[in-house]
């Protein structure tokens, strides 16, 4: 698509609005990224929000270079991403417009995409695959990848529904008329989650959208920064009550303008997406926070109808959802932080009501779980717990997989297959391991065990997750992620012999999900590297 835009897409149309504060070691990176667009870019306005470093002494001699810069210093700082925003929204004089953060960057060709995309189109707004750079590791994470799958042209935003999920700003362009006209800016002053309530507003002016599968932005989280982005510093249950905040108000805009399918779908994306984040971090939280967010979060479901509770009950946000709205106390936050994991486990014990129906609790009989004996095996909270127990060059993982209900032995198991995959690289350690579960008896609980070798030969310095896949008879199968066993001793650091004969240092642990993942590394600085990375994440955690 770069390569044949056409004539009047690379036309100079676009102004790139790149926000900062206080971020000169970065900043005039992304600016780079926006002026390296090419002609199509008539300005870069870059809005500095009252740093107190050097970034608008690089800014201003960036400018010097090129005089499609310009550089705007706000007074006094706003504390948020809104207001900085707005003032490059004051100060645009491009027909079209896109947003940049400071410590962000566009990749190349994505200016010429999202244009040739809205002006080919007539599209108010285009949009474009956006991807997680996780530094200084670089893995990368598509967002809302399926919505920029193919090339799509929506005439109104309810045709597809599932763009109440892509809250963020910066990886569309927007008619700069269009933003003017319906009065579409940023919440002003400190407010976290400005992007949720932008969108909702854009939305809610019913837009033409063109949708291309081009990557159009890099969203860099780091993760190991000394200032947590607003998103990944989720410490303070302040943080919580901005974000159902912003989730209320994007909910009543679109309900306020006639948007009743997207309304609900927002409601949706809250239990799907905002709860499960939230209760998937709860068991890492004072107990001071997690009544704080355990009342909190009463009060904001309260507020959804039985319509909002309808469809699909036993999905893990709805249930996690169900379960807070009947207990007044926080409970059951292990099995809740299974539950919000992706994919969902659900965790023994499965109760039943005196009348044999499936439910969360005895003492919880109205959350009920009988739509799980309809759900199709594949969409099933299956559950496996894994014990890894190394040895010197190897490991012996024992997994057991949990009955539920009567529907695993139904489907018929035949087999799990086992991988372990680097989460830097994306990578396996060796080849899949297929283990057979036919042959395996279940226990009088009806939980089916097999075990794996694992060979440290096959592992290089990194941090390596288990991916499991139940076959079932017919060729159906269900990814899921294995429930770490915690016993005494078993996630303890340990000197093995990898490749080569090379020492590594093996270190079993449970992720925030609750699922066995490994980290292994190689030498004395990769130990040190190890333990530096496990401080850092413990120091932001709490």
């Amino acid at each position: 698509m770069h390569a044949h835009a056409p004539r009047l897409a690379r036309a100079p149309q676009v102004g790139v609005i790149v926000i900062g504060y206080n971020d000169s070691a970065h900043v005039t990176t992304a600016v780079r990224s926006a002026l390296a667009q090419g002609p199509a870019v008539r300005e870069v306005v870059a809005v500095d929000d009252c740093s107190t470093d050097d970034s608008v002494g690089l800014l201003d001699r960036l400018a010097a270079t090129d005089p499609r810069l310009k550089v705007v210093r706000r007074r006094v700082n706003s504390g948020g991403c809104g207001s900085p925003r707005n003032t490059g929204l004051d100060r645009v004089t491009s027909p079209y417009v896109m947003f940049l953060d400071s410590d962000d960057v566009l990749p190349p060709g994505a200016v010429d995409a999202l244009l040739a995309a809205a002006t080919g189109a007539d599209a108010e707004v285009a949009g474009g695959l956006c991807v997680r750079r996780e530094l200084p590791g670089r893995r990368e994470v598509p967002w809302q990848a399926p919505l920029y799958a193919t090339h799509a042209v929506l005439e109104h935003p309810a045709q597809r529904p599932r763009l109440v999920h892509d809250t963020l700003c910066v990886n569309k362009l927007y008619r700069t008329d269009f933003l003017r006209e319906n009065g579409i800016r940023f919440p002003e002053g400190r407010f976290p989650y400005e992007d949720f309530v932008f969108t909702a507003r854009v939305l809610a002016a019913r837009p033409r959208m063109a949708l291309v599968p081009d990557r159009v932005y890099v969203w860099h989280v780091r993760r190991s920064a000394d200032r947590l982005s607003i998103s990944l510093d989720r410490a303070d249950i302040a943080n919580w009550r901005a974000r159902t905040e912003a989730c209320r108000l994007a909910y009543e805009i679109l309900l306020g303008a006639g948007q009743k399918e997207l309304a609900r779908a927002a409601r949706a994306k809250f239990l799907d997406h905002e709860l499960r984040i939230y209760a998937r971090e709860l068991g890492l939280r004072h107990e001071r926070y997690r009544r704080a967010w355990w009342a909190h979060t009463r009060a904001c479901l309260a507020e959804y109808d039985t319509s909002d509770w309808a469809h699909n009950p036993t999905a893990p946000g709805r249930l996690i959802g169900r379960v807070v709205l009947a207990s007044p106390e926080p409970r059951d936050l292990p099995r809740l932080r299974d539950l919000a994991s992706r994919p969902a486990r659900l965790l023994p014990p499965y109760a039943r009501s005196p009348d044999g129906t499936p439910v969360w609790s005895a003492d919880l009989p109205e959350v009920t779980l009988e739509p799980l004996l309809t759900r199709p095996v594949h969409v099933l909270p299956l559950a496996v717990d894994a014990e890894l127990r190394p040895r010197a060059r190897t490991a012996l993982l024992r997994l057991r997989l949990h009955e539920l209900y009567g529907r695993v032995a139904q489907a018929g198991p035949e087999a799990l297959e086992v991988e372990w995959r680097c989460r830097e690289t994306g990578v396996e350690a060796g080849a899949r391991t297929r283990v057979p579960l036919g042959s395996c008896p279940a226990d009088e609980e009806g939980v089916r065990s097999a075990e794996v070798t694992v060979y440290w030969a096959a592992f290089r310095a990194g941090t390596w997750d288990l991916r499991l896949r139940v076959r079932f008879r017919g060729g159906a199968y269900r990814e899921v992620t294995a429930h770490a066993v915690t016993g005494a001793g078993l996630l303890r650091r340990r000197a093995a012999i990898g490749a080569g004969h090379a020492v590594v240092l093996v270190q079993p642990y449970a992720t925030h999900s609750g699922a066995l993942a490994l980290r292994v590394a190689h030498g004395s600085r990769g130990v040190l590297s190890v333990l530096r990375g496990r401080l850092r994440r413990l120091l932001h955690c709490h």
